[in-house]
């Protein structure tokens, strides 16, 4: 317990000290979760959040100048090679879902398309606090697409599923989800 313990204060350490040299920007308190979080290897982020170094150090000196980039960085989660094409439409389903309002919109673009390739739900994977530390980052993003998440679908499955629509594909077993078998599984109870 006491390991556990240590991580959170090392956790909320790292958060602290990105908040306090922000510019103030809206993305930059789940931005800073995700740091935080990445920096004491939670969460499923590759080196880099996926974006590469310089990409990276470019987002570290826009939203937190003040911040040493180095002291956050945890490398040794190289990110693989495999699932390409997936990657590829996840991140232009989202880029063309954007906002319009922050050149940030295309970092967040690919830190959340990397997101979606971990096992568990995409605001863990991405290292953020809460399900709701998600939905604000998808809304200030990626308004247009997020709000096409009406019925509060889980974000990852939503995203999948706005991939199969865009094909064609139509995955689910009943014309409506109200009433389709699943409809606990996909979307979040109150």
């Amino acid at each position: 317990m006491a390991h556990a313990v240590r991580a959170i204060d090392s956790l909320e350490t790292v958060y602290a000290g990105l908040m306090a040299g922000r510019r103030g920007e809206p993305v930059e308190k789940p931005l800073a979760r995700m740091l935080a979080s990445w920096s004491v290897g939670l969460g499923v982020m590759p080196d880099w959040l996926g974006l590469g170094e310089m990409p990276f150090r470019r987002m570290m000196a826009r939203h937190f100048p003040a911040a040493d980039p180095d002291r956050v960085v945890r490398l040794g989660r190289p990110l693989g090679f495999n699932r390409h094409d997936e990657r590829e439409e996840l991140n232009q389903l989202l880029l063309a879902g954007r906002t319009g309002a922050s050149e940030s919109e295309v970092w967040m673009a690919g830190i959340v398309t990397v997101g979606c390739l971990g096992n568990d739900h995409l605001w863990q994977d991405l290292g953020l606090w809460s399900r709701p530390d998600l939905s604000q980052l998808m809304l200030d993003n990626f308004a247009p697409l997020a709000l096409r998440n009406d019925k509060n679908m889980k974000w990852k499955r939503f995203l999948y599923k706005q991939l199969c629509e865009a094909e064609g594909i139509y995955v689910c077993r009943s014309p409506s989800c109200e009433v389709c078998v699943d409809y606990a599984k996909c979307f979040v109870q109150s």
